[in-house]
Parts: C-alpha cells; structure tokens; sequence
C-alpha cells in the first residue's frame, strides 16, 4: 500500500471513489458467494493492546506503519519484541505490551534533493554466524535507498536492542544508479529464510511497481557487518490469458506493473508465498525455480479497468466472473502460523475488505482455504485493523501475557486520529483466539 507522504509522490490510488467501489460492488454481487458478500459473518477477534498512532507528516517525521516482527526473547519469552517498519519513520521497536522502546531512524538520501531512507518490510533471521559471533538480525527493506539494512539484536544492550551492522558497502538491489533509486522503482517486499541444507541465509526482495522478485545471499563481513548478494531473479506475470481467451492486465497507471509486497517463505520445505497486490497468491520455491503456481486470486482478477488521469483512479468495467471468493484487493501481509504437528496456516491481509484468509500450509492439501476473520474494536479507545498491509504471527509462548502466541497485524487507519492526522499504527492480538476462530 502506497500512502502519500510529503516526500515521495503518490504512485497509485489504492481506494476508489464511492462511485467507483459501488460500480465495482454491483458488478461482482452477482457472482460473489455469500461470505464474500457478508464478510461481517467472519469470527471477530479484539486486540489486547495496540502501539501509539505514527503520523504521516512533517511533525511526526513521515512516520507511516507498514510491516511487523516478532523476535522471541529465548531466555525470558516475557521480554520479547515486535520489530515494525514506519516507512521515512524507519524502524520502531516495541515490548509486548505495545510500548516504543527504541526507534531507529531511516537513513538519508546520499545527497541533498535524493530519495530519504523508507523502511518498508522487515523480517529475522536466527543465529547468523557474524564474524563476532552467532546473532539474531533483522533484516529490512530500504525502498528509499534500495538496499536492505541490518540490526543485529541484542535485548539487553545498553542503548536499545537493534544495532545497525549493515555493510557499508551494500550495493542497490535493483538499480543501476542514483537516479533509478530517485524514481522509487526499488526493493519493496521481504522475506528471509535460511536452506536447512546447507545453513545459508537469504531474503527474497521484491520490486515496486514490478513483478520482479530477486533472490539474495546474505554475507557476515567485517567487524560483524553484513551484506548480500544476488543469486538469482524472476519476473511473475503482468497480463493473464483469461478463460474466454482475452487477455488481462490490473489497471495501474501507465508505466506500472503489478507489484509484490507481502511474502513469506516456510522453513520446512523452502516454499514462497508472494502476494501479487492486484492478482492473487503466488507458491514458489524459495529459490526462484521452478514454475509459480497461483494459489489463490483476488475477486477482482479478470475485471477491466481503466485509469483515469484526472482522478488517479482506475474505473472497473464488468466484472467477468474469473476472481476468486476470499481476497479483496489487495492481497497483503503475508505471515506463516505454524504448529508443533507440522501442520498450520498461511495468513493473508485482504486488504480491500478489511480481512483475514488462511490457507492450510501443507501443499499436499493444495492449500485449500481454511477459513477467515476479522480484527475488530475492543473499545472506543482501542480500535481494529482496517487496510492491514503487513502482520506476523508467533506461535510461542511468550510470557503471561501471550502465553499461547501473539498476532500483530498493521492498522492503516488508526483511531480515533489527532485533529485528522493520518494515523496507523499495530494491534497486538492473542494468537489462541485466532486459532479458535480457525478451528471452529
């Protein structure tokens, strides 16, 4: 999700105008099932506590919540943290308890008038062996910079958990030069994953406005530092042969792709799921072999567009009846719920409806839909999830607290708002109540 900040240029419209949605709801009532017409009869989850509201402007430094972590604290599960991106805000780091208690500012551009730091996913990787020693890292997307940044974790430093040990000489993941950076067409999306063959770590990163994905080694350097390598890239699809035989392409403003952010891979067999915003869920091999196999589609796959330069938007034409039944553009935040079994779930953000999809993690059982849910108020003061773009789940125990596990999940319209700031923020949820919501 693109939101507008005073430093970097609207890229597209993510919600219509009410004529546009009633145009495009109308079209696709004759088609929809019935959950997907009353996604309200989803189970509704409250969250336990929630982060304090980041302002997407000039008094709140451009901060805009994005993208989750959890990092368990093995030694003491009640001291855990939550790791979250906040685009030119950087990086926050908060207790279970959803208190800030470290905040890591995103980097400048290289030179005055370039593209600031925009920290956009994060994901961790556990026990890298650095040149001082094994640690825990977090690892984020630098869409400003189009670099990945590096914090090695530490949760009784003096200072704050994170320390940066990015390589200094880290090279763009996409772009061939400064002015490929200015233009934002840079690493967006994340996921690390570490091969149990061979003990390498990686992340797979994902272009913005692109369907390209790229594969990367990371590397300990010198002095604990670390850096990446690109093994290898592939490009999804950004038109579709429809079954009547035409051809489809998501409407965007010209010049744009249908682009990946919301990722993750499961350890146990190196599979990606990848979030196609407009299209649908990707499975993959982590490695970038191999042939995609689309999962699952958004409901509004197939359906015509188009822009409107006046507007920013994308009018939607007929609906031709190809979408799928559970995601509403887009297809977000992508986290894995596993259990002791083997068994468990991939959860998806629908973020179009203000929902939540799970699919059975096994791929035997093709991923088949699992069922769904909402994050809704617990109070007036204590809202819900609306226009989630990232979350992650636990299923740990980590401390009294969450003894069962935790869910946080990006909130892209916090409330109530500061004299109408545009606020977002992240809700805490107790991951047993997903799973009872999941199992009934």
């Amino acid at each position: 999700m693109n939101r507008r900040s005073p430093s970097v240029p609207k890229a597209r419209i993510r919600r219509p105008s009410a004529l546009a949605v009633a145009t495009a709801l109308a079209a696709l009532a004759a088609t929809a099932p019935a959950q997907a017409q009353a996604p309200g009869a989803l189970p509704a989850l409250t969250p336990r506590a929630e982060t304090a509201p980041l302002y997407d402007d000039e008094a709140g430094g451009n901060s805009d919540a994005d993208d989750p972590a959890i990092w368990r604290n093995t030694a003491d599960p009640g001291r855990s943290l939550v790791v979250a991106t906040a685009k030119e805000g950087g990086l926050r780091v908060y207790d279970l308890d959803a208190r800030q208690v470290q905040h890591l500012p995103a980097p400048a551009g290289p030179a005055p008038g370039d593209a600031p730091g925009r920290f956009n996913n994060v994901d961790l990787v556990h026990g890298v062996q650095l040149s001082t020693g094994r640690a825990d890292l977090a690892v984020t997307s630098d869409r400003g910079n189009d670099r990945l940044r590096f914090y090695r974790i530490d949760r009784d430093r003096p200072g704050g958990p994170l320390t940066d040990v990015t390589d200094p000489a880290a090279a763009p993941v996409f772009a061939a030069d400064q002015g490929e950076i200015n233009d934002q067409r840079t690493a967006y999306g994340l996921a690390t994953w570490t091969d149990r063959a061979t003990g390498r770590a990686y992340a797979v990163v994902s272009r913005r406005e692109r369907t390209r994905v790229a594969l990367l080694e990371l590397l300990p350097g010198r002095s604990g530092t670390v850096g990446y390598r690109t093994i290898r890239t592939l490009d999804l699809p950004s038109s579709f042969r429809l079954p009547n035989g035409t051809s489809w392409t998501p409407c965007a403003e010209p010049g744009q792709l249908p682009q990946v952010e919301g990722m993750v891979v499961d350890p146990a067999d190196g599979t990606l799921y990848a979030g196609q915003e407009d299209v649908g869920i990707w499975r993959l091999r982590a490695d970038l072999t191999g042939t995609p196999t689309l999962v699952d589609k958004v409901r509004e796959y197939g359906v015509p567009g188009t822009y409107d330069e006046a507007t920013d938007e994308c009018v939607p034409g007929a609906d031709p009846g190809y979408g799928g039944k559970r995601l509403a553009a887009d297809v977000e935040g992508l986290t894995l719920l596993t259990e002791r079994d083997g068994d468990g779930y991939v959860l998806a953000s629908s973020q179009g409806d203000d929902t939540f999809a799970a699919y059975d993690r096994e791929r035997g059982e093709h991923n088949e839909y699992e069922g769904g849910f909402r994050v809704t108020a617990a109070s007036t003061a204590l809202d819900g999830s609306e226009e989630c773009d990232g979350a992650a789940a636990l299923n740990a125990p980590l401390g009294a607290g969450y003894p069962h596990g935790l869910l946080v999940v990006q909130d892209g319209d916090e409330t109530p708002q500061d004299s109408g700031r545009e606020a977002t923020g992240f809700k805490f949820v107790p991951l047993d109540d997903v799973m009872d919501a999941l199992e009934d």
